[in-house]
């Protein structure tokens, strides 16, 4: 997996730097501010980066929109935003935008690196991973009752374990059925959300947006 971090505190970056390498992944750029990351992602064109909120030039949401104008100028590079900010309008727009992998993990809430390693792949491979504290700051609601009264209850367990960001394969080692099973389910939520297939739509993003009560 070949990774740009873009990340304004040097030890918190070398220690991505270092963690991500001794996994055996290929970090081909670090940068400490949002044109760098834009600079670095059109030079190497790598299968994931990572950024944080604020970063200079100006520490407000500049990574944030560095990584909504990825998913226009680099729709092949998953993105991954690690930080403790959310900020509504954009994360919103970028978890809807995204055509490749996308992520928004909040950087307390990571309590392993293993799950960082895990994250970083399902993006890299197109998948999505979004912690559903993300989602809860965006929406500002609870789950969606009148929703979840659509979905079975193993339904509404696969629904809660995507919201999580598992990926097929781990809900279906979670519940201990198929991975065939699990598509199943979730094409069957996708239905009932309302979420047919469409170009450039994620709709695993669609339906936790659905699922939280947007």
């Amino acid at each position: 997996m070949r990774v740009v971090i873009a990340e304004d505190s040097a030890l918190l970056r070398e220690g991505l730097v270092q963690m991500l390498t001794m996994a055996g992944h290929r970090v081909v750029a670090a940068v400490g501010d949002a044109p760098g990351l834009l600079r670095a992602v059109a030079e190497h064109r790598p299968d994931v980066a990572v950024t944080d909120v604020r970063m200079p030039p100006d520490h407000g949401d500049d990574g944030l929109r560095a990584a909504l104008s990825l998913t226009r100028s680099h729709p092949d590079t998953g993105v991954l935003v690690l930080s403790q900010y959310v900020v509504r309008g954009t994360a919103t727009e970028l978890l809807e935008a995204a055509g490749a992998g996308v992520g928004y993990l909040l950087k307390d809430r990571v309590g392993e690196v293993g799950d960082l390693l895990a994250a970083l792949e399902e993006v890299a491979g197109g998948g999505t991973v979004v912690d559903p504290e993300v989602v809860r700051r965006l929406i500002g609601r609870k789950r969606n009752r009148s929703v979840l009264d659509l979905l079975s209850p193993r339904e509404e367990q696969v629904m809660e374990l995507v919201a999580r960001g598992r990926s097929n394969a781990a809900i279906a080692g979670e519940l201990g059925v198929t991975e065939a099973a699990v598509a199943k389910h979730i094409g069957r939520i996708f239905a009932k959300f309302g979420l047919p297939a469409a170009s450039g739509d994620n709709r695993r993003v669609l339906a936790v947006l659905v699922y939280l009560g947007k």
